[in-house]
C-alpha cells in the first residue's frame, strides 16, 4: 500500500474520531465522567487482548514498552478523561473548536519525536486550513469569551493528544496500527481499571440507551477500532502529513453535533468543508513531509532506539 493508502487509512480515524466529541457528550450527561474516560479503556482493552491472543502477537521490547507508555498517556488517559471533564460543562461544537489545532500540535509532535521535516507549503498550507475553520466558527458563534476552565481541559487533552498521536505513528512503523494502540490499552490497565472501579463505586453507573449508546461508540470505535486506521494511516503516509487530514474533523463535528444533539449547522459549513478539504488536497501534495529513508528501505523512524530495523508493518497496515 502506497503513501496514498496512508492518506485513506489516516480519512477513516478521522472519520471515526469525529464523532467522539458528541458521543461523550451524550455519555457524560447521565455517566460520570471519570467512569466514561477509564471505563471505555477498559473496555477497549479487553477487545485489545482478545485480538493480540487471536493474532498472536509478539511482547513489545522494553524501549517499546518506555515509548506505548507515552501513547497510553496521550490518547487512553490523557484526551479521554480532560473531554470528558470539559464536556460535562461545554458543548461539543465548542470543543471542536479547541480541537481545531490538534492537527498542528500533531505536526509539532511529528518534528519534535519523529524527525520529520516538512516544507515550508505544508505548513502555509496548514495554516490557511486553521484559519479557515477558526473563522467558519467564529461566525457562528462557537467562539466566545475568555477561557474557562473547560477550555484548559481541552487544552490539556489537545497537547497530550498530539503527543500521543506522534508517538503512535511513529511506533507503528514497527509493531503496525493495531497493535499500537492495542498494547498501549493493556498497558495503561493498572491505571484505568481502579479508576473505573472508584467511580463507579462513588457514582453507580446508570444511563438511558443514549448515554450506554454514546459510551459503546467510545469504547468500540472511538478507543479501538478508530487507531487500527488512524495509526496505520500515519505511519505509511507521514504523521505530520495525514495528521493534517483532522482540519476537516472539526466540520465533520459539528455536523454530528447537529444530528444528534440537535445544534444547528449553518450553510457555510459546506463551503468551508469544501475550502478545507482543498487545503487538505494542498497539504498532501506537498513533498518532503515524511522522514528520509535508512539505508535497507525503512525510515528513520522506523528503527528502534538501537538502532536496529524495526517490525514494519506498512504492507499489512492494519495487523
Amino acid at each position: 500500500m502506497g503513501p496514498g493508502g496512508g492518506v485513506a487509512l489516516g480519512a477513516l480515524g478521522v472519520l471515526a474520531f469525529s464523532m467522539s466529541l458528541p458521543a461523550t457528550r451524550v455519555a457524560v450527561h447521565e455517566l460520570d465522567p471519570w467512569f466514561v474516560a477509564f471505563g471505555r479503556a477498559v473496555g477497549a482493552a479487553l477487545l485489545a487482548w482478545a485480538y493480540l491472543r487471536l493474532t498472536g502477537a509478539p511482547r513489545p521490547t522494553r524501549d517499546q514498552w518506555r515509548r506505548l507508555s507515552i501513547v497510553a498517556l496521550g490518547v487512553v488517559v490523557g484526551f479521554p478523561l480532560f473531554t470528558s471533564l470539559a464536556l460535562t460543562t461545554q458543548t461539543s461544537a465548542h470543543g471542536a473548536v479547541v480541537v481545531t489545532v490538534l492537527p498542528a500540535m500533531t505536526a509539532v509532535f511529528a518534528v519534535l519525536r519523529a524527525g520529520e521535516r516538512p516544507p515550508p507549503l505544508f505548513w502555509i498550507a496548514s495554516a490557511a486550513g486553521l484559519a479557515l475553520v477558526l473563522a467558519f466558527l467564529a461566525a457562528g458563534g462557537s467562539i466566545r469569551g475568555a477561557l474557562a476552565p473547560a477550555d484548559l481541559f481541552l487544552l490539556a487533552a489537545v497537547v497530550l493528544c498530539g503527543l500521543g498521536y506522534a508517538e503512535g505513528g511513529r511506533l507503528a512503523r514497527e509493531l503496525g496500527g493495531a497493535r499500537t494502540i492495542c498494547w498501549a490499552l493493556l498497558l495503561s490497565l493498572p491505571v484505568t481499571v481502579p479508576v473505573t472501579a472508584v467511580a463507579a463505586f462513588v457514582h453507580r453507573p446508570q444511563g438511558g440507551v443514549a448515554a450506554w449508546t454514546g459510551f459503546g461508540y467510545l469504547t468500540v470505535v472511538s478507543m479501538f477500532l478508530g487507531f487500527f486506521a488512524w495509526y496505520a494511516g500515519l505511519a505509511r503516509g507521514g504523521i505530520a502529513k495525514v495528521g493534517q487530514i483532522q482540519l476537516v474533523q472539526p466540520v465533520l463535528t459539528l455536523i454530528w453535533s447537529a444530528a444528534l444533539l440537535g445544534e444547528a449547522v449553518t450553510p457555510g459549513a459546506l463551503v468551508v468543508a469544501g475550502a478545507v478539504l482543498a487545503c487538505v488536497v494542498l497539504i498532501q501534495r506537498t513533498r518532503g513531509a515524511t522522514p528520509a529513508r535508512a539505508p535497507g528501505g525503512l525510515s528513520s523512524a522506523g528503527r528502534d532506539g538501537a538502532g536496529h530495523a524495526g517490525d514494519v508493518r506498512v504492507a499489512d497496515e492494519v495487523s
